[in-house]
C-alpha cells in the first residue's frame, strides 16, 4: 500500500516516462521491498525506510536534472533523427537498432500509409519515434488549390444553365 501512495504522490511523470535512471531506482526499489518481506530482515519499517529514501533520491534527482540541461543531456540522452528531409539515415538505424519495418511500422501507428510520406523522424529520448509529415511543394499546393477553384467555378456555372433552362 505504501508503495502504490508513494509511486502515486511521487507524479505522473515518473510513471510515464521512465528514463535510465527512473529504471534503476524502481528495480532497486523492488528488491528492497522483496528483501524487507522475505529476506533476513523482514520488518516492515526497515522496508519502509529503504523505499521511502529510494523515492526521496530519485525526488532529488529529477528535480536537479530538471533545473540543469546539462544533466538532463546525461541522464534523459538526446532525440536522434532518423529521416531527415525524407532520406532514412541508415547509420543512425543500424546504432539504434531499428529495422526499416519497425520504423515502417511506428509510421503507420501516427497514421502515415509509407515512409514516402514522412520528411523527418526523430526517436526521442523515452523511446517514441515521432514524425514530421513531408510538406508538398508550393507548386504542388497552388495547383491543387487552382484546380479546386476550377471545380468550384464549373458547378456554379452548371447551376446557372441549369437556372437559365429552366426560366427560358
Amino acid at each position: 500500500m505504501f508503495l502504490i501512495v508513494a509511486l502515486r504522490l511521487s507524479g505522473k511523470r515518473e510513471l510515464a516516462q521512465l528514463n535510465p535512471f527512473d529504471l534503476v531506482v524502481l528495480l532497486t526499489l523492488s528488491n528492497t521491498v522483496q528483501n524487507a518481506i522475505i529476506g533476513e530482515d523482514t520488518s516492515v519499517i526497515g522496508g519502509l525506510i529503504g523505499a521511502a529514501t529510494l523515492l526521496l533520491i530519485n525526488y532529488l534527482v529529477v528535480r536537479l536534472v530538471y533545473q540543469n540541461q546539462q544533466l538532463e543531456k546525461v541522464v534523459e540522452g538526446e532525440p536522434t533523427v532518423l529521416i531527415e528531409n525524407g532520406k532514412i539515415v541508415q547509420d543512425r538505424l543500424e546504432k539504434e537498432l531499428i529495422t526499416r519495418l519497425d520504423l515502417e511500422s511506428a509510421a503507420h501507428k501516427q497514421g502515415f500509409d509509407t515512409l514516402d510520406e514522412v520528411d523527418k523522424a526523430t526517436l526521442e529520448p523515452d523511446g517514441v519515434i515521432s514524425f514530421t509529415k513531408k510538406e508538398p511543394p508550393l507548386e504542388l499546393m497552388r495547383h491543387k488549390e487552382l484546380l479546386e477553384k476550377l471545380e468550384r467555378i464549373e458547378r456554379e456555372l452548371s447551376t446557372l444553365r441549369a437556372a437559365q433552362q429552366n426560366k427560358g
